[in-house]
């Protein structure tokens, strides 16, 4: 399942097509507007076997990722190094010398949060991810051509 949450996140450009609200599911509908009740600005697509929110909500832009059955599957949104927690930042300046910051987003999934950072310099793309703020381990490393 975290598979497929980070899957879902990190592919973003991949979606079918983008359906309106009337193209939702019912039971999407309902979970969605039970669980985000002042979500504004939303804007539906949908994959082979899952639909996906993106919204305003709390003044930030969010993703929610929803079954076909209307199950929640995770919440992501992007985020700034700022909003990571202090120990996370702290560990993460000792590993970015010489990198920068190409992609950071948070996944929230049941009562735990993740992150996935993208480091990047001139040879290496390197994806870092920590679950639940303990420290960061390689995820992904792919050499650029």
């Amino acid at each position: 399942m975290k598979k497929m949450i980070l899957t879902l996140a990190i592919s973003i450009s991949s979606f079918a097509a983008f359906a309106g609200e009337e193209n939702v599911n019912k039971k999407v509908l309902d979970a969605f507007k039970t669980e985000f009740t002042t979500a504004k600005e939303t804007e539906w697509t949908t994959g082979s076997d899952y639909y996906k929110a993106a919204f305003m909500y709390n003044e930030k832009y969010v993703f929610a990722y929803y079954s076909l059955d209307g199950d929640l599957l995770g919440i992501t949104r992007y985020i700034s190094p700022a909003d990571l927690p202090m120990g996370l930042l702290i560990s993460l300046k000792k590993k970015s010398n010489g990198f920068w910051i190409s992609d950071l987003f948070e996944v929230a999934k049941n009562e735990t949060t993740s992150y996935y950072i993208t480091l990047e310099n001139a040879d290496t793309k390197t994806v870092l991810k920590s679950t639940g703020g303990a420290g960061w381990e390689v995820f992904k490393t792919v050499k650029k051509s």
